[in-house]
């Protein structure tokens, strides 16, 4: 299936775009570069990713208390993964299905409601008394990786290879300010309320979502039905046709080397970042006790917790706000998409390399806050800026399938990992961190091809 074209002017006669820069033009071009009348569907489309992170970020700060408090609480979040994968096999095809028979806002609708009427039960079943720490992480495992790689399938759709270059760190930012809202509005109140209103809460902003979707939606279909110069793929949402083609996800991914590659990227980074989070986890757990000692047992450990982690997760999306206004589009502009892979794994192994000789709180603390950042802002964009010269069942499926199973799948072999290192090979904190500094090589291999793949791609698009 055809893409649009990589050309500057290809949506230069389209409505609203191509003209004179109006005054969001000229403010938003301070961070990137913005051309006439792009600015209203990049704000949209930021405004909507920080809902979404937003809603994530009220929900994962308060399934780290929920999870971490159950018995032996940090290895059994490394297993939960194992049941996340697993799931993930049946809806992935299941996602891919729907989008092969529905159009793409109707797909967005559907999956979001879905969600939403997943967090108004699992409020209901917490006032009830009902535990739902590990099924509530389990879901979050999901939910988080689902919501947002459907909302960056839709931003790839949207726009050209060379829009998505230049406009994709306006939207990734929408991700850090929303992660920053959401965090820190958690970590201020949930000592004071318990975790269980944030559902509610998440849930409403889920809502805003589907309206902002939806507005964007109709702001494309009406400009590309009245473009001459519009492609298969932009009358094909013009008209209300399938996201997506007849193939599934999977087969999509295993029968395309750039596809393929991208989704071991994906497993060999998580698998890397969950077993650094396990780091911190069972460190944080372990200098709680030790600094309360006997007066733990009269202390709120879920309160005590999820308060570092809300702390913890406002410094990440603070440093990620910052990387995403003033740098994230200035190195792809500069360095381009080849460099910007390698960011992340050159300082993910010098981060783990010093903290397998000295793994004590305020280094891996610090190690965390450079990679989650960096992961968060320079790497989500680039990482989706990858799509953007694939095929329109590419971005809607194969991404799927990269974003959430190979994601997760990382999660099972690090839940596996730690397994092995807890129970047979007596692994402290700093073994771990070895082991992570041995697979950001692998990491680091797969980026350079993926650069090399990426810039013969961008010469001729919908090869993928």
């Amino acid at each position: 299936m055809p893409t649009r074209a990589t050309t500057a002017g290809s949506n230069a006669f389209a409505p609203g775009r191509g003209g004179p820069k109006g005054a969001l033009d000229r403010a938003l071009s301070v961070f990137a570069d913005v051309r006439g009348g792009e600015a209203v569907t990049a704000l949209l489309l930021m405004l909507n990713l920080f809902l979404l992170l937003a809603s994530y970020y009220l929900l994962k700060t308060i399934r780290e208390p929920l999870i971490l408090t159950v018995p032996g609480g940090a290895e059994v979040k490394s297993y939960a993964a194992a049941a996340i994968a697993g799931i993930l096999m049946i809806l992935v095809p299941l996602y891919s299905a729907l989008a092969s028979r529905v159009s793409r806002v109707k797909l967005i609708n559907s999956v979001t409601l879905f969600f939403i009427a997943c967090l108004v039960a699992f409020f209901v079943l917490a006032k009830a008394g009902v535990g739902i720490g590990v099924a509530f992480f389990i879901w979050v495992g999901i939910f988080n990786l689902m919501i947002i790689a459907q909302l960056w399938a839709f931003a790839n759709d949207v726009y050209t290879v060379d829009q998505g270059k230049r406009l994709f760190a306006i939207v990734g930012f929408g991700a850090s300010l929303g992660a920053i809202a959401g965090s820190f509005v958690t970590g201020q109140l949930v000592k004071d309320y318990g975790p269980y209103p944030f559902l509610l809460g998440a849930a409403g902003l889920l809502v805003l979502c589907l309206f902002l979707t939806n507005a964007v939606d109709v702001r494309e279909r009406k400009a590309s039905a009245e473009d001459a110069g519009a492609t298969e793929g932009d009358r094909a949402a013009a008209e209300g046709k399938p996201a997506a083609g007849g193939r599934s996800a999977f087969a999509l991914v295993f029968s395309n080397k750039y596809l393929l590659f991208i989704g071991l990227l994906m497993l060999v980074y998580n698998l890397v970042n969950t077993t650094g989070e396990y780091i911190l986890g069972k460190t944080v757990v372990s200098v709680f006790t030790a600094t309360h000692g006997a007066t733990a047992a009269g202390m709120d450990e879920k309160k005590v917790i999820g308060e570092f982690y809300g702390n913890f997760f406002t410094l990440v999306n603070l440093l990620s706000a910052a990387i995403q206004a003033f740098l994230v589009s200035r190195i792809l502009k500069y360095f381009g998409v080849r460099v910007a892979l390698l960011v992340l794994p050159l300082v993910a192994f010098g981060g783990y390399l010093s903290m397998a000789f000295l793994p004590i709180l305020p280094l891996i603390r610090g190690v965390k806050l450079a990679e989650n950042s960096i992961d968060y802002s320079l790497q989500s964009t680039t990482k989706n800026a990858l799509y953007l010269p694939t095929s329109r069942e590419a971005k809607y499926k194969a991404k799927q399938a990269n974003d959430t199973f190979f994601v997760r799948f990382g999660d099972v072999l690090s839940a596996g990992l730690v397994f092995a290192g807890t129970t047979w090979l007596g692994f402290a904190q700093k073994q771990f961190a070895f082991v992570n500094v041995v697979l950001i090589v692998i990491w680091l291999v797969l980026a350079i091809a993926i650069g090399r793949m990426f810039a013969n791609l961008e010469k001729k698009p919908a090869s993928a």
